[in-house]
């Protein structure tokens, strides 16, 4: 992903201008752009949008979707929710981050994988699930752990 920089930051302003509700657009966008929410363009946003830094903060830390720092190049993002739990995701999750030894959020030293929690794919029919670079993937045991790695190339 690129380095923060304003004049692009400026371009992704610009395309929202004039826009009712254009926070959380230009914050999808800065995260397409950049990789992630840098810290450089929270105040940036805020002045160009007549916000607080603190207005965009909160909604920066309030959605799940938005990080703090570059993701890995593989994003396996974990069902938490009610059915999926209910379904023994804990054990799953649990085995996916012992094997990549990893806390939630968490990201491998070479950059290859990014764990997320998430709170409903919408494939409760088949829990456990997960979504592996925008795929989903249902059903999970603790030994899909193998299959995951494959994927990843680890």
């Amino acid at each position: 992903m690129t380095a923060w920089s304003e004049t692009q930051a400026s371009d992704i302003l610009r395309r929202h201008e004039g826009r009712d509700g254009s926070l959380l657009p230009i914050l999808h966008d800065v995260q397409a752009t950049f990789g992630h929410v840098p810290a450089e363009a929270v105040p940036f946003i805020a002045h160009a949008l007549n916000l607080s830094r603190a207005e965009v903060h909160g909604v920066v830390s309030f959605y799940h979707d938005f990080r703090h720092a570059p993701a890995g190049r593989h994003v396996l993002k974990l069902c938490r929710a009610e059915a999926c739990q209910s379904m023994q995701a804990e054990a799953v999750a649990q085995s996916v981050l012992d094997h990549f030894d990893l806390d939630w959020g968490g990201t491998t030293p070479d950059g290859r994988l990014t764990v997320e929690a998430t709170y409903c794919l919408g494939l409760c029919a088949c829990a456990p699930s997960a979504m592996l670079d925008g795929e989903p993937m249902g059903r999970l045991t603790p030994a899909c752990v193998d299959e995951i790695s494959r994927e990843v190339g680890r």
